[in-house]
């Protein structure tokens, strides 16, 4: 199976569960300038903005080595932009949320990391 199509199915079971736990998609894949975002959410008064990992090859530990620092300032950037074309979420809480996908295990990792000021 290549890349990208094991990357949709990593998405969309990444999406049942998240959707599973009382989570909205309300996107997916949004596009920046800065990077894209896998999956956006809502829960309450919450934008949750996730990072979808999946593979096959290696196991959860890699996988939680894979968002590093470079690639969380991409997604905040992103969220950022998501959040200036949207206004109507202002007031809302944001949260960066990850998932990680393995073909035995699904772990959904909330506030994965923050970003910093």
């Amino acid at each position: 199976m290549d890349r990208s199509k094991a990357g949709r199915q990593g998405e969309e079971r990444a999406a049942r569960v998240l959707e599973k736990a009382g989570l909205k998609i309300i996107a997916r894949n949004a596009r920046s300038p800065y990077g894209e975002i896998d999956l956006i959410a809502l829960e309450e008064e919450t934008v949750v903005f996730v990072e979808v990992k999946s593979w096959t090859s290696f196991g959860m530990e890699d996988l939680r080595d894979s968002v590093g620092r470079k690639k969380q300032l991409r997604i905040i950037e992103t969220a950022k932009d998501f959040l200036t074309k949207h206004s109507e979420f202002d007031g809302f809480s944001i949260r960066f949320d990850v998932v990680f996908i393995s073909p035995q295990k699904v772990a959904h990792i909330p506030s994965a990391f923050v970003e910093e000021t």
